[in-house]
């Protein structure tokens, strides 16, 4: 085994693979590392293959189209004890990939390039990127993943190979550079930065990346693998928040300055507490398939959360309805009561309203607890 693999993803890139090959040679023969340049090719039809293999470096074909593909492609066939992937388009300079190998010597696990403290050249990324999608998408993976990483995106990095294919990364698009970064905080990968600078690339064709459609696979994805920020918080607001409204206004209306608050309130604060107990029972759903696929870790205070069995949940769910079915009962016997005329509005709402909350609470509960079940069911293999 080699101590380092150079990997360069590579999609018709003949203008500028041979540059970056010979800085890589160069790179890896100044600092007598014992590495190897490895082009992962995803298909070129402009002669990428035999300039690399003309170069010396080492080619695997894959098959698969995608960003993601051909770099998991290449990291699966690399040789090196670390990896060190960067574009085959000029913009990220492979002379200086010393402070990746440092920190990779170090022990960390997943060294990232930092190009907004590296340095960024005049037109080199465009203002929409610079100063709108790697700032804010960055911003929401901190969040939601407690991350330090100040740039997700930069795509020259670093890491331990082993340490990375134990991760499963599978994203086959752009949001590959994201999944990493992702998975490797959420498995406790040991990470760091350090700066890096991005120049104009030598392409002389429009580049892979779609702006938008790739920035909203990579928002998506950092959203799917945080439950707790895309379901349990919202979910939690919403029934919070409904409740305590609607426990005030079934007393009575409520008047704040002009503002009169009464059945039409309580029926909006109704639709918040179901659709939050819904956000809640998708949050217990998708963890528990988490905990059954791996697709995210699973810690030891969610795992009690989701232990509620298929069983519970059904009875649970159809005690609520039977009590909601209990209030539709009593509010039919008091329209009865007036002949099935006409009543007051204020009166029944207060008791139909909470009623068809209970009852669609209940069947949701139902519900989502035979799929629980479903989710729990082992298939063979």
């Amino acid at each position: 085994m080699v101590e380092l693999t150079i990997l360069m993803p590579c999609l018709n890139e003949s203008r500028t693979l041979a540059i970056c090959i010979n800085k890589a040679k160069t790179f890896l023969k100044d600092n007598n590392i014992d590495g190897e340049i490895l082009i992962a090719d995803n298909g070129s039809t402009d002669g990428s293959q035999a300039i690399a293999t003309e170069l010396g470096a080492r080619v695997v074909n894959v098959s698969e189209k995608g960003y993601g593909a051909a770099l998991i492609g290449g990291c699966n066939a690399a040789a090196g004890k670390y990896v060190i992937m960067g574009d085959s388009d000029d913009s990220y300079d492979f002379l200086n990939l010393m402070p990746f190998v440092e920190k990779l010597r170090e022990g960390y696990e997943l060294v990232m390039g930092n190009r907004f403290k590296g340095g960024i050249e005049k037109g080199a990324m465009p203002p929409l990127h610079k100063y709108l999608g790697n700032p804010v998408l960055s911003f929401i993976g901190r969040v939601l993943y407690r991350s330090n990483i100040r740039d997700f995106h930069c795509g020259l990095r670093g890491y331990n190979r082993e340490s990375i294919l134990k991760l499963n990364l599978h994203t086959t698009g752009m949001e590959y550079a994201s999944e990493m970064v992702v998975q490797a905080t959420l498995h406790k990968l040991k990470i760091t930065e350090v700066p890096t600078t991005l120049k104009k690339d030598g392409r002389d064709r429009p580049p892979h990346l779609r702006s938008w459609s790739d920035g909203w696979r990579h928002l998506t994805f950092l959203l799917m693998h945080s439950p707790q920020f895309l379901f349990l918080f919202p979910g939690l607001f919403l029934f919070i928040v409904g409740t305590c409204m609607s426990i005030v206004l079934l007393i009575g209306p409520v008047r704040i300055g002009n503002v009169r608050y009464d059945i039409n309130t309580l029926l909006y604060s109704a639709m918040m507490i179901i659709l939050g107990f819904q956000l809640i029972l998708f949050f217990v759903l998708t963890k528990k398939y988490a905990a059954k696929t791996g697709f995210i870790p699973v810690n030891n205070s969610d795992s009690k959360l989701i232990s509620i069995t298929m069983n519970k949940g059904i009875f649970i769910g159809a005690l609520l309805f039977v009590l909601g079915l209990i209030g539709a009962i009593v509010s039919v016997v008091i329209w009865s009561k007036a002949g099935f005329g006409d009543l007051t509005p204020e009166t029944m709402f207060r008791l139909t309203i909470p009623v068809l909350t209970a009852m669609i609470c209940g069947l949701q509960l139902m519900f989502s607890s035979f799929f629980l079940g479903i989710l729990e069911i082992k298939t063979k293999k």
